[in-house]
């Protein structure tokens, strides 16, 4: 066993203005109640990470602690590697008085399943070398994106083969990508005391809500122990909430989305698994509950569901559902809610590719126009039906049009 102060360990106190993570928006962070901030100071281990030598593997947790705490090991966005970009998440974790692991793992040169391995091998790795903070017997998965994906696979061999969470487990995937390496049978026969938050966001474009859809309602943790989210986009004032792929990232937008959406439902979800503390569950995996769904300021509550079909037409996605690349193909589902968002007949956008100039014809009154990259980040609002787009970069974009009578329609765009 190595000592818990080994010379290759990094210790230091860190604070959310350190990285520049500055909160934003009308909306005040919670002063009390899950999400709110807890009063840890925050201490990181840094150490080396064998299969990303370039990129060390960290800990967050809280300083000062004599004994092992509960651990979220988190699986980052494909790309995300650098924890500046969910520093908010890290030190919100800590400071609520549990550990997370942060394992970054290679966007180019590996293949899907060496990703999959790096992030396997690293959360047993630091649980392995990291005794005094890390309690495997009360753990948390989590991910966005290609780490939504992964959480599955990776959290069943813990659970399963290392009998990881015996006193408490749960999952909690966002904005998920295509789940690899875990079968129809896996999902069957899934460990059912497994708790299982699945959140996915109201224009998320980049990927197909079918993924998200397809692994919850086949999973078969019992469905009082499963909950399912949609969080919707906001203006407030002439502050925008994007309810957007890059949510989780706060690099990009650090709000009350985030707190609200993400870090409330997340402090609940660990108090309820490793504490069995029922009003925390309300919150969690409330079932549609006031507590659950309640957004502040005027915000739109979010969208709960038991059976979720939530999407956009497949065509908007940048990663559908129905792709030879998706290994579950076969189990997306055709039907979708009465919340679809059509492609939207009323609107034509042209010439499409453009170089320089889109024009927008409709007969309806445009409130706004919004332009995303396929990262789900705005890089322009308009308000006319003559657009420039002469200084985007070359590539696939999309728009989203939004009506005096506050309906809506999205585009795809195509800037050459």
């Amino acid at each position: 066993m190595k000592s818990f102060f080994n010379t290759a360990i990094l210790v230091f106190i860190t604070s959310l203005t350190i990285f520049g993570q500055i909160y934003t928006g009308p909306i005040p962070k919670p002063s009390s109640g899950y999400g709110s901030d807890g009063i840890n100071t925050i201490a990181i281990a840094s150490f080396s990470n064998p299969n990303y030598p370039t990129e060390d593997i960290k800990i967050f947790y809280p300083s000062g602690i004599t004994s092992s705490v509960p651990t979220i090991f988190y699986s980052h966005g494909f790309g995300g590697f650098d924890p500046v970009n969910v520093m908010g998440l890290l030190n919100f974790v800590a400071r609520k008085g549990y550990a997370i692991v942060f394992v970054p793992y290679q966007a180019t040169g590996v293949t899907n399943t060496q990703r999959y391995t790096n992030l396997l091998s690293g959360f047993i790795k630091s649980a392995r070398d990291f005794p005094n903070i890390i309690d495997t017997t009360r753990v948390g998965f989590m991910g966005h994106s290609f780490g939504g994906g992964a959480t599955f696979a990776n959290a069943l061999h813990c659970f399963t083969n290392l009998n990881w969470g015996s006193l408490g487990r749960f999952m909690f995937a966002s904005g998920q990508w295509y789940s690899l390496n875990i079968s129809q049978n896996d999902l069957l026969t899934f460990p059912n005391d497994v708790k299982l938050l699945t959140m996915v966001y109201e224009y998320d474009l980049t990927n197909d809500h079918r993924m998200a859809n397809d692994i919850f309602n086949t999973i078969n943790i019992p469905s009082s122990e499963k909950d399912y989210l949609l969080v919707k986009t906001d203006t407030i004032g002439s502050y925008i909430y994007e309810a957007i792929h890059g949510v989780p990232n706060t690099a990009s937008a650090f709000d009350a989305l985030d707190y609200y959406a993400i870090y409330r439902h997340l402090d609940a979800l660990c108090d309820y698994t490793f504490n069995g503390n029922l009003a925390a569950k309300d919150v969690a995996l409330g079932d549609g509950s006031f507590n659950q769904i309640s957004m502040p300021g005027g915000m739109h509550n979010l969208v709960q569901s038991n059976t979720p079909n939530f999407s956009h037409p497949e065509s908007l996605y940048t990663y559908p559902c129905s792709t030879l690349q998706n290994p579950r193909q076969a189990y997306c589902s055709v039907i979708t809610s009465n919340t679809e968002i059509s492609a939207n007949t009323d609107v034509f956008i042209f010439p499409n590719p453009a170089n320089t100039t889109l024009n927008v014809e409709t007969e309806k009154t445009i409130s706004k126009i919004e332009f995303f990259n396929v990262q789900g980040e705005l890089v322009i609002k308009a308000n006319t039906k003559n657009v420039s787009i002469s200084e985007l970069p070359n590539g696939l974009y999309f728009a989203k049009i939004i009506f005096s009578d506050n309906s809506l329609g999205i585009k795809k765009i195509i800037k050459e």
